[in-house]
């Protein structure tokens, strides 16, 4: 099995040198910049399995880097790990909505980070399953080639939104909590913010609805979470 990759974009030379370290020893490739136009070049050149991604940065900041792979054909589908002092909660969603698949505080551990990129990981290869396609309603979910399409038209989503989406078609009707939805998109090590899985949500319900769907394709289910509406889709 090959060596995965790992791209870390971060200008603390201290915490480059130590997560350089570990990442070898636990059989990474590793990578590093600490500029982040410079690494948002690397993520385009060397397509890592996944970036770390500092927020406060020279040359571009995290968020705008984010923005560019999740705007970028060819590093669309690379899980981000954004990793950064801004712990508060309005931080955590910004960084959510623009596509990143989990966050981590400084300071954090190690061990607890190597096993959220083992989790994100684990989930963006489990998509590669022989065979595995859903379509329901208009909605086609292929995870072998790791896209989505609404009434044959492509969706362009983010890993994360990829997974949350594929979570509610695959049993139509019913309701999950944010914290399922969460659990099933990002993994159970992750914080759970009701505002994030509602950027999520909301962030899917246009994207739909720019494919000729419904918003309501995904019903809010009060006091609960969400769930994907059963019954064919009606165009708008």
């Amino acid at each position: 099995m090959a060596q995965p990759r790992i791209l870390i974009i971060e200008d603390e030379r201290g915490l480059t040198q130590s997560l350089t370290w570990y990442f070898n020893k636990e059989g990474f490739e590793v990578t590093v910049s600490g500029d982040g136009l410079e690494g948002l070049r690397k993520a385009q050149t060397a397509l890592p399995d996944i970036v770390l991604l500092d927020l406060n940065l020279p040359g571009m900041n995290g968020l705008d880097v984010c923005r560019e792979l999740r705007a970028g054909e060819r590093t669309r589908d690379i899980p981000v790990i954004m990793i950064t002092a801004k712990t508060e909660e309005t931080d955590q969603v910004v960084g959510y909505s623009l596509g990143a698949d989990d966050y981590v505080g400084k300071p954090f551990s190690n061990k607890i980070l190597l096993h959220k990129v083992k989790a994100l990981l684990r989930r963006v290869q489990g998509q590669g399953e022989p065979g595995d396609v859903t379509d329901y309603s208009g909605v086609k979910i292929d995870r072998v080639r790791h896209r989505v399409t609404f009434n044959d038209e492509a969706l362009d989503l983010t890993p994360t939104e990829f997974r949350l989406l594929e979570c509610l078609v695959r049993q139509p009707g019913r309701a999950f909590s944010r914290k399922q939805l969460m659990e099933a998109a990002i993994g159970d090590s992750s914080i759970v913010l009701e505002r994030t899985i509602d950027v999520h949500i909301k962030t899917l319900r246009q994207k739909l609805t720019k494919t000729g769907g419904s918003a309501e394709l995904i019903e809010t289910v009060r006091s609960i979470g969400y769930r994907f509406r059963e019954g064919k889709a009606e165009a708008i």
